[in-house]
């Protein structure tokens, strides 16, 4: 028991040794060093590459050249860390082409032995120290041959993962090490305690992965289970052999249920076995298909894939994911006759296509047709392995049939992002087979790989008052017709009580939606966004027509296959001044893409359609809302959204699919998806809706996980408000006592004597920042409901005070520490928490000073104004007003040390010189204050009046004082870099290179024109 305790809350220095350790003893890498004070680190560590390729047998001239291709490539400062990784990443894939002597072939060079594990070279080295515009040092790097592919941040068991996954990313940004990330493959984070999370460059910490195998296995901790898992030497490079992509600008890593599903369907492959993949929506099904049908091509070169869908969307959208992929050679086949032309010839490899295709019309007897396709000749080319998405659907059962009949000797992967339902078994079984894989919804949700869904049925009371009324004013309109006539409408319109009442019902829908666009935090921020599925074009059209009537007009849009045209109401006129249904829906299509102009190959629908969609992804402060009936609720690329308002009856499949558009991961302040049920499509079980809970077909009768469960909102919301108040607490209970606001300031911002303080305490900054608002989001989430959420009266107050609270806290420490929020994300939920909760005189100081810093009020109003301004927390104590301002003007010359470096050094020096008068008591407070705002004015560049005449620009004077104040010198660089400047020349290597020319001319010092080329870079006036 002494031994357990001496290891709880360990200090990170502990951990890393325990790593380090189980690196070498159970991993097997070699151990390279503690490298803080080694000069040089790189991620491609020369004399290690020289040594393994030397081993494989390659010449030193050969070695030289591939070295400087691939330094080159890492190296590559025209082009962003993306493409440099990605380029890189092709060489160590597939080797480099160099050749030894002028007229010889190229000669291939392997990095890294892909099949051979054990003949590369693993090795980690520790404290790396990497000098760029920053020095930074990562915890751990990992190499093979020397090059590195993998970085390891670790952090203390009380501290965070986060912190480590935000480090890494800092590391990544250009002002710091981005390029030692050129070569980097895996970003690892991990503590004792929350274990181990991975992505790789440029992954946002929201979707760093959690690995998960072997769950039973709980002998050690979960930091050194998963690192043995994925730092396996077969497994590391596995993963970057046959699991990286580069999907459109987004490099990405598998999950782990993709990874094992992949492994499934491999040895399936390997048996010329088909079956199938079973994950639920939103967790990367397209991407499996995309990493399979690559492993398959490149491991049998007989092998041919074929990806089938049953929506000309979904055929697009497959088409597009393999471009971006990489892969260029796909064929997206136009006609059944073009299908069969294609699979006739051994050429494309792969191929995408509707299913349709396979089918056949007047057919009179299909089975007659079924068995003459079995019967007839094979001429098909190649090992056909074909893809099916939306596997599930039953009404392609015929279809099915034809395309095994046709493909005899295919081999058939369905995919599906639902559970298979007791009636299409029989069909799904007989054409695909057993299950390959599965992973379940709620599995997805307990990954974080989707978010949980958050359910609110709503009932629209319909009833009509004068039902009399009603038949009479049918009655009289229906007089002059027969009785059949009269039967006949009354089948298609019942008593008419639907038709009058249903427009009243729609305007409460709406009033219902705008309402909670206006009140809802998610939906009232720049991010939110929702889609209304109708239950017909006709519903949906008028929905849209109601809507150009509120706030959400111009953002919103209609989504239907409809597509206008005047044979729709050639037989539609009544004689009477009224419209039809179809009438109503050509006249307002007609109005709305009346100044559409149709972009080629597509009609004004289909480019209206686009555009919104592409607005509503992209743009949703712009692009709100949109209104569909069957569109856009299925397929990997339909556009995820916060909110779904379903009025529209919808079963199964469709049903789940749908929903799921909702449960997409998002921005940070996207924690569920919302349903707004108005047909109460679910029947209420205990506190959870279960969409499947009676049809499922499961391999395991007791599985009850199979579904997917919608929380209550207000039980989930209330659940939702006490974790945030205990995750904030926690953030805040390490603050030493009395707890006051310096105790806060100090934890929170550090000493401003020490430069190195603020940005050491950043991470305890940005999580109090990200607690608060989960706070506040939490909070205003159930604001008006907390009584019926269980709350009582006294704990609702307790609650509104300790918001207020942490609001407070925020405020003074963002001010303390002279830092300036992005409050856009923020502004909806702190408006309304504000206009409800918080007096008015608290919410002034939400954003005191507008797009003013204290600096700002200091220098223009006055040193007074600018302390009056503060917090109340932060203007009660004359330390605290000091630390303040102190850190405001430390934070200003840290900003802007670039831009005229030795100015801004002296300001540094100036500004600790005054500190330390201040804690030496050798100058009066009164006499502090005066100086510290003269110190602020210079910094704020106001007064500059110690220099030359000829110094008249910012500019000139960063120049002089940076040239050991020699004006003549100054004013000569100024010229050359005004004479040879051409437009857009920042970031463009010829143009910068003719200005670095022309003020080597007045220099003479390579060396020097580069130092001085960096402040030139930073001056507006150029």
């Amino acid at each position: 028991m002494a031994q357990t305790n001496q290891n709880v809350g360990q200090i990170e220095r502990a951990t890393q040794n325990r790593v380090v350790t189980l690196f070498r003893n159970r991993l097997e890498y070699d151990y390279l060093g503690n490298w803080e004070d080694r000069p040089d680190n790189s991620n491609i560590e020369e004399s290690e590459v020289r040594k393994y390729l030397s081993s494989c047998g390659y010449s030193d001239t050969l070695i030289t050249r591939a070295l400087d291709k691939l330094r080159s490539t890492a190296n590559n400062y025209s082009e962003s860390l993306y493409t440099n990784n990605q380029n890189v990443y092709q060489l160590l894939r597939y080797g480099i082409g160099v050749v030894e002597n002028v007229g010889e072939y190229n000669q291939q060079i392997h990095f890294i032995d892909w099949k051979n594990p054990e003949n590369n070279n693993f090795a980690i080295a520790e404290e790396v120290t990497i000098q760029g515009n920053r020095e930074k040092r990562p915890d751990i790097v990992l190499y093979v041959n020397g090059i590195a592919l993998g970085v390891l941040e670790l952090k203390r068991s009380t501290v965070s993962i986060g912190d480590g996954i935000r480090q890494s990313r800092v590391n990544q940004q250009e002002g710091f090490i981005q390029s030692f990330f050129s070569t980097i493959q895996y970003v690892f984070a991990g503590n004792d305690t929350e274990g181990l999370r991975y992505g790789t460059i440029k992954t946002p910490e929201k979707y760093f992965l959690k690995w998960k195998e072997d769950e039973q296995d709980d002998s050690m901790l979960q930091l050194d289970k998963y690192l043995l898992k994925m730092c396996d030497k077969k497994r590391f490079l596995e993963i970057l052999y046959d699991f990286v992509l580069f999907d459109g600008g987004t490099k990405k890593l598998p999950r782990t249920h993709q990874y094992f599903g992949i492994k499934a369907a491999q040895e399936f492959v390997r048996r010329r076995e088909g079956g199938i993949i079973w994950h639920t929506q939103g967790s990367g099904k397209s991407l499996i298909m995309v990493w399979l049908a690559k492993w398959i091509l490149e491991n049998n070169p007989n092998a041919r894939v074929v990806m089938l869908t049953d929506r000309i969307e979904l055929d697009k959208q497959i088409e597009r994911v393999f471009h971006e992929a990489g892969e260029k050679e796909i064929k997206r086949t136009t006609s059944g006759k073009d299908l069969m032309e294609q699979l006739n010839n051994p050429l494309p490899r792969l191929l995408c296509s509707l299913i349709h295709k396979f089918g056949a019309r007047n057919v009179d007897n299909f089975d007659v047709y079924i068995r003459e396709l079995e019967s007839g000749p094979n001429n098909t080319v190649g090992e056909l392995f074909v893809f099916v998405d939306e596997c599930h659907r039953t009404e392609s059962g015929k279809m099915h049939r034809a395309m095994k009949a046709i493909l005899k000797n295919a081999v058939f992967i369905g995919f599906t992002g639902t559970p298979l339902l007791k009636k299409d078994k029989q069909t799904s079984l007989q054409v695909f087979g057993k299950y390959i894989h599965k992973y379940k919804f709620n599995e997805a949700v307990e990954d974080g790989v989707v978010l949980d869904l958050l359910y609110e049925a709503r009932d629209i009371d319909q009833r009509i008052t004068s039902p009399e009324k009603i038949d009479e004013w049918f009655g009289e309109s229906t007089k002059e017709s027969n009785d059949y006539q009269i039967r006949e409408l009354k089948k298609k319109w019942g008593t008419m009580q639907h038709v009058l009442s249903s427009k009243t019902r729609s305007e409460k829908i709406i009033k219902d939606i705008i309402y909670d666009f206006k009140i809802k935090p998610r939906l009232s921020s720049s991010f939110g966004n929702a889609i209304l599925v109708a239950g017909s074009i006709y519903e949906a059209t008028r929905y849209y027509e109601m809507f150009q009537k509120t706030p959400l007009k111009g953002k919103c849009a209609l989504i239907t296959s409809y597509n206008p045209a005047t044979r729709d109401i050639t037989t539609e006129d009544t004689g009477e001044n009224t419209e039809t249904g179809k009438e109503y829906v050509y006249n307002i299509y007609s109005k709305l893409l009346e100044d559409i102009s149709p972009e080629p190959g597509k009609s004004k629908s289909e480019t209206y359609e686009d555009k919104a969609k592409i607005k509503f992804i992209k743009e949703p402060v712009n692009m709100k809302l949109l209104i569909v009936v069957d569109k856009l609720l299925v397929g990997f690329d339909a556009p995820p959204c916060t909110f779904m308002y379903i009025d529209k009856r919808m079963q199964d499949h469709g049903l789940f699919q749908a929903i799921c558009r909702v449960n997409r991961l998002d921005t940070e302040d996207k924690d569920f998806g919302y349903i707004v049920d108005y047909k109460d499509l679910f029947s209420k079980l205990g506190d959870a809706y279960d969409v499947y809970a009676s049809e499922l077909d499961s391999e395991d009768p007791n599985d009850k996980d199979t579904g997917i469960s919608l929380k209550d909102r207000l039980a989930k919301g209330k659940e939702r408000l006490d974790n945030a108040l205990e995750a904030i607490a926690l953030i805040c209970e390490p603050v030493s006592p009395p707890k006051d606001q310096l105790a806060h300031i100090h934890y929170f911002c550090g000493n401003p004597e020490n430069k190195q303080d603020l940005k050491d305490s950043e991470m305890k900054r940005t999580a109090l920042y990200k607690h608060t608002v989960g706070l506040v989001r939490s909070y205003t989430n159930i604001e008006n409901e907390m009584s019926e959420a269980g709350y009582s009266a006294d704990e609702i107050e307790t609650i509104k005070k300790k918001v207020d609270k942490y609001l407070k806290l925020r405020e003074e420490i963002r001010m303390a520490s002279g830092e300036k929020l992005d409050m856009k994300t923020y502004e909806a939920d702190m408006r309304h928490l504000i206009d409800t909760y918080i007096q008015a005189e608290d919410s002034r100081r939400i954003d005191p000073f507008g797009d003013q810093s204290l600096l700002d009020i200091m220098v223009h109003i006055g040193i007074a104004d600018a302390i009056e301004n503060l917090p109340e927390g932060i203007r009660s104590s004359k330390e605290a007003v000091a630390e303040t301002i102190e850190n405001n003007v430390r934070s200003k010359i840290i900003k802007d040390h670039l831009i005229d470096p030795a100015y801004f050094d002296e300001m540094s020096k100036l500004l600790s010189e005054i500190i330390r008068q201040r804690k030496a008591n050798a100058v009066s407070y009164e006499e502090y204050l005066k100086i510290i705002t003269e110190l602020a004015k210079r910094v704020m560049n106001l007064t500059r009046d110690d220099l030359p005449a000829g110094m008249k620009t910012n500019a000139q004077r960063a120049l002089y004082n940076n040239l050991g104040k020699n004006e003549e010198l100054a004013l000569s660089v100024d010229t050359a870099v005004l004479d040879n400047r051409r437009a857009d020349w920042r970031g463009n290597i010829p143009s910068e290179n003719e200005i670095k020319h022309a003020i080597f001319e007045v220099l003479n010092d390579k060396a020097e024109v580069e130092r001085i080329f960096q402040i030139i870079k930073q001056q507006n006036e150029y």
